[in-house]
């Protein structure tokens, strides 16, 4: 189940993602530089304006009672989760180096047009759809092997990275690209779940500061893409620049074993929770069961 609502997640993500190129080009090329933003606004404002609508926020009562969640700090530091973090940030790379770099490449290696540049991005979203669909549907039959969709995706974006300098012209580019959203989709639909799995096992089922780190690491890679992949495109070359990121692709993929096992993980219960499980033994336990019910 949670493979699939993330799997849909990740859908609308890459759509907003891979749209946005033509979309903001048609836009600020026949309607001036204001409309894009100005719809933009519009499309948050109604998004809000349901969500207020659709999903009010909770109670003040009904928050009180939920569980607290292992503090983030705690979190960063379990290597399970530390090894997916490092997985959603190393597979994102590619397409937070690309955005900002393949443009000015595909005017100077191909003469790319504007509307060639702008539609670039726009047939991967639907590989990475059918990514996230065959992740979901293997993830059902055999969900433990989420680890190996996981390198398999990161493989075919190493392998992908790799081929976008050898094309020369507009429909070879597409191609790597999508093999490139197609892997990223496999990585996220596989290793998301797995994220909020790993919470429920090993510490306390809140998900919210597991999906903040999540965030976190594609953050890291879509802040650092302007800067780094515009200084090594400067320095060493848009060739050696997809090189590097599928090499770190490829060499990350192995790392993905260390969650081999994860599937067959047993919730942890602490203390309280085997003393409320346990039934009373004698007169003090029957006292003491009867003051923690009170």
């Amino acid at each position: 189940a949670r493979s699939r609502a993330l799997g849909t997640a990740l859908a609308c993500i890459s759509f907003g993602s891979l749209a946005a190129p033509p979309f903001g080009g048609v836009l600020y090329e026949f309607a001036g530089q204001r409309v894009p933003f100005l719809v933009l606004a519009c499309v948050c404002l109604l998004d809000g304006l349901l969500l207020l609508a659709l999903a009010p926020p909770c109670a003040a009562g009904a928050r009180a009672n939920m569980p607290v969640g292992t503090p983030i700090h705690r979190l960063m530091v379990d290597p399970y989760i530390a090894v997916v973090a490092g997985a959603l940030a190393t597979c994102n790379i590619p397409l937070a180096f690309l955005e900002p770099t393949i443009a000015n490449w595909m005017k100077e290696s191909m003469g790319a047009s504007e509307w060639e540049v702008g539609l670039t991005w726009l047939p991967a979203f639907f590989p990475h759809v059918l990514g996230v669909y065959v992740t979901v549907r293997l993830a059902a039959a055999y969900p433990h092997l989420q680890w190996f969709y996981g390198a398999l995706g990161m493989a075919i974006i190493g392998a992908s990275s790799c081929l976008v300098p050898a094309c020369r012209n507009f429909g070879q580019v597409i191609v790597p690209l999508c093999g490139i959203c197609f892997g990223i989709a496999l990585v996220d639909t596989a290793l998301l779940p797995t994220l909020a799995f790993l919470v429920d096992v090993r510490h306390v089922s809140v998900y919210g500061s597991v999906y903040a780190i999540a965030d976190i690491s594609y953050s890291v890679a879509y802040a650092l893409g302007p800067v780094v992949a515009g200084q090594i495109v400067h320095t060493m070359g848009f060739a050696q620049l997809n090189l590097g990121m599928g090499l770190a692709n490829v060499l990350y993929a192995p790392v993905l074993l260390f969650l081999k096992n994860v599937c067959q993980m047993k919730p942890s219960h602490s203390e309280r929770n085997i003393l409320l499980e346990e039934g009373p033994k004698g007169l003090y336990d029957t006292i003491k069961m009867e003051e923690r019910k009170g």
